[in-house]
């Protein structure tokens, strides 16, 4: 009799507060044999699994060697044709620039059941932390998320960016750190307001969050004067004026009697 097919679940970790981590992923986590994770899931996620788990990294740092996603998606087939039960357990949403299309093709065409569990994306959850919500009665009634990384060995720049100037108040950049100057100069060179607030959250959710604001025309500059690094989140949109009266984790974070009272 052949061995059974194990179950692969691509959990959302979350954006890095390992609160905000969904029930239904703890209990996956709880209940797997092997979790493949990324970088930028928070370690203390990695504690709800057993204590023999077989855990595998599969981070990809910015310029430096990472396994690649064919040998992701091959450790995912693998392990489950074992009959294993299998988490992947990715940052933020699985379907929010996470690859999950790609992985979960892969499993399929192999024959491997497969469950996706939604998580809170970063693009969401760093400027609602930073005291910016994408969308306001008075401010912004639509929002994109963007990614500004290419793909490897592009050439092109596929991003409507007179669509995204023009008709869309509230943008998220992901990923856009080292392209901010690129973002910058399409979104003004097709009609966006170079005074347009913007704002710039690193770490989000996590204790080392950190927001900065500025202008578009004068976000490069500050960028590299602040230098700022990823992983961070930009939110682009007169939304961002709103910072200034419900900025609260960040308040938080610098008032021991505020952080005292919120603990309980």
């Amino acid at each position: 009799m052949g061995q059974s097919k194990g179950i692969i679940y691509f959990v959302g970790a979350g954006p890095g507060d390992p609160k905000l981590i969904t029930v239904r992923g703890v209990e996956l986590l709880q209940q797997a044999e092997v979790v493949i994770y990324d970088r930028l899931v928070n370690p203390q996620l990695l504690s709800h699994a057993k204590k023999d788990v077989h855990l595998i990294y599969c981070g990809k740092t910015p310029n430096e060697p990472s396994i690649s996603q064919e040998a992701i998606n091959n450790l995912l087939v693998f392990h489950g044709l074992k009959g294993q039960t299998v988490v992947r357990l990715k940052g933020g949403d699985p379907g929010i620039f996470g690859r999950v299309g790609e992985e979960a093709a892969f499993c399929r065409k192999h024959n491997l059941q497969f469950e996706i569990v939604p998580g809170i994306t970063s693009g969401i959850a760093a400027p609602i932390y930073a005291g910016i919500p994408l969308t306001h009665r008075e401010f912004s009634s639509s929002f994109a998320v963007i990614t500004a990384h290419r793909r490897k060995n592009s050439e092109t720049d596929d991003i409507n960016w007179r669509s995204l100037a023009k008709g869309i108040d509230t943008l998220v950049f992901y990923m856009g750190v080292k392209q901010v100057d690129h973002i910058q100069q399409k979104l003004i060179l097709h009609g966006r307001s170079p005074e347009t607030p913007v704002a710039i959250i690193r770490w989000g959710t996590c204790d080392n969050q950190e927001t900065v604001t500025s202008t578009l025309a004068e976000i490069t500059d500050v960028v590299k004067s602040r230098h700022i690094q990823a992983p961070a989140i930009i939110v682009v949109g007169n939304v961002v004026k709103v910072r200034e009266d419900l900025s609260w984790f960040e308040d938080k974070l610098t008032s021991p009697e505020l952080t005292d009272m919120l603990s309980h």
